[in-house]
């Protein structure tokens, strides 16, 4: 199945009083460009979206934005028994040095001391950062599957156009080789004046060199090889779109392929009726190359 390189998907999820929106957006690229905005300190977030990301996808500029919003809970006073004993310790000091140079201080109250900064705390109920960690880790799978199957949906829709478009090139290819067919007499009888016009302007030209030029120009306006090219190059696309595996870079090739034999094809035509497909065909190539590059 085709898949195409634009597709997006979101998800969101909450734990406790943290909640998260997940945004992942695709368009076409030439190969794999995968950028992440993700918060920071989530341990092991990055490499597991990266690596389903590498897994899932061959092609594509993937955006994946996360967005955490943590809500502030009210809780209760606590106090910072670690930093209660430094302040401690330095009262205890202070006083010391004060006996010892003969000042006396008036004792420190509890509430003194509760006082200085960083004491007490107001105690916030946080999730823990693991946990909330292997939440969002939990929510990459889901995510990148429903940004896969986005890209298979928006693919089939695309392989359907230019499988419609391969059925118009085959049928111009057709019509180019009845019209082709159809000039034999014209192009035959434009040989033939060219010949009689070569030998009564140039009658001391060899013969063998006159027919070497006229063989030449009869190459020249033969379309035969650019026709069996092109019904192979169709055939060789239908392989590919009915392909599992991603052929987005060999569809590119074989556009170029088909606009080449259309080109060489309005060169060599030499009628008015083999020039209109020609253009016919270059117009559907030029459709069928810009819906190609979206394809995975």
């Amino acid at each position: 199945m085709t898949h195409s390189m634009t597709a997006f998907a979101s998800r969101t999820g909450t734990l406790g009083a943290t909640s998260w929106s997940w945004e992942m957006r695709g368009v076409n690229a030439r190969g794999l460009d995968i950028r992440l905005r993700l918060p920071e300190g989530i341990e092991g977030l990055e490499p597991a979206l990266r690596g389903a990301l590498t897994k899932a996808l061959a092609r594509g500029n993937v955006t994946v934005n996360l967005r955490l919003n943590r809500e502030e809970v009210a809780g209760g006073l606590a106090v910072d028994e670690a930093h209660l004993d430094e302040v401690l310790k330095a009262l205890d000091l202070v006083q010391e040095r004060a006996f010892a140079m003969g000042v006396t201080l008036g004792q420190p109250t509890a509430a003194d001391v509760l006082a200085q900064r960083g004491v007490l705390t107001t105690a916030k109920a946080e999730d823990d950062v693991n946990e909330l960690a292997a939440a969002l880790i939990a929510d990459v799978a889901p995510l990148v599957a429903d940004f896969v199957a986005m890209r298979a949906g928006e693919g089939a829709s695309l392989g359907a156009v230019v499988a419609q478009q391969l059925d118009q090139i085959a049928q111009l290819t057709e019509a180019a080789a009845t019209a082709a067919a159809a000039r034999a007499p014209q192009v035959r009888e434009n040989l033939t004046a060219a010949l009689r016009r070569v030998m009564e302007d140039a009658a001391e030209i060899e013969e063998g060199r006159v027919a070497q030029e006229l063989a030449l120009l009869a190459v020249k306006s033969d379309v035969t090889e650019e026709i069996d090219r092109l019904k192979s190059h169709v055939a060789a696309a239908r392989d590919l779109l009915a392909q599992d595996k991603p052929a987005g870079r060999k569809f590119d090739f074989l556009a170029q392929e088909f606009n080449r034999e259309a080109n060489t094809l309005c060169a060599k035509a030499q009628a008015p009726a083999l020039t209109a497909i020609g253009l016919d065909l270059k117009a559907v190539i030029d459709q069928m190359r810009e819906q190609i590059q979206n394809v995975e």
